[in-house]
């Protein structure tokens, strides 16, 4: 019985990660071929945009894009270069930094978010089979029910 469970975890498992990443791909060239962001671009603008001041501690943006530390710090970089953000020292820690959203980064959300919500609905829709869509749906809801769970634990936070 475990054996056909662990075989049943890995195949579902398996299925998740070759649909995420075929489906990333194309959102990833949809994206780039109507706004010029990048897919990461877009998550950090999201994040930034929904955050208290339209800013967050480096480490909590890392650990909601499960980005490595070298990868945020060359993300936003570049992402500065461009003045979609802004990289400011913490007030209440001088060791830390924020990553600020900048008026050109909201601007640039805006213009996105309708070509990055048609190009989901559209590959969702497309090219993914019953089983992917299934299985997707069910992480997507046990991550929105852990994340429910933790900012109702957390209200403040």
């Amino acid at each position: 019985m475990t054996e056909s469970l662990d075989t049943a975890r890995l195949a579902a498992w398996r299925a998740y990660i070759e649909a995420s990443q075929r489906l990333y791909t194309r959102l990833e060239d949809d994206l780039r071929a109507d706004s010029a962001l990048s897919f990461a671009d877009y998550h950090v603008l999201v994040l930034l945009s929904e955050a208290p001041g339209q800013r967050l501690r480096m480490g909590e943006l890392a650990s909601r894009l499960v980005f490595s530390p070298s990868r945020l710090t060359y993300q936003i970089t570049t992402m500065q270069r461009r003045g979609l953000v802004a990289r400011e020292s913490c007030p209440d820690d001088r060791r830390g930094s924020e990553a600020v959203l900048t008026a050109a980064g909201l601007l640039a959300l805006r213009e996105a978010a309708p070509h990055h919500l048609r190009s989901v609905r559209a590959h969702l829709m497309d090219d993914l089979d019953d089983a992917e869509v299934a299985c997707l749906t069910r992480i997507f809801e046990r991550l929105g029910q852990r994340l429910r769970a933790d900012r109702d634990a957390h209200p403040h936070s």
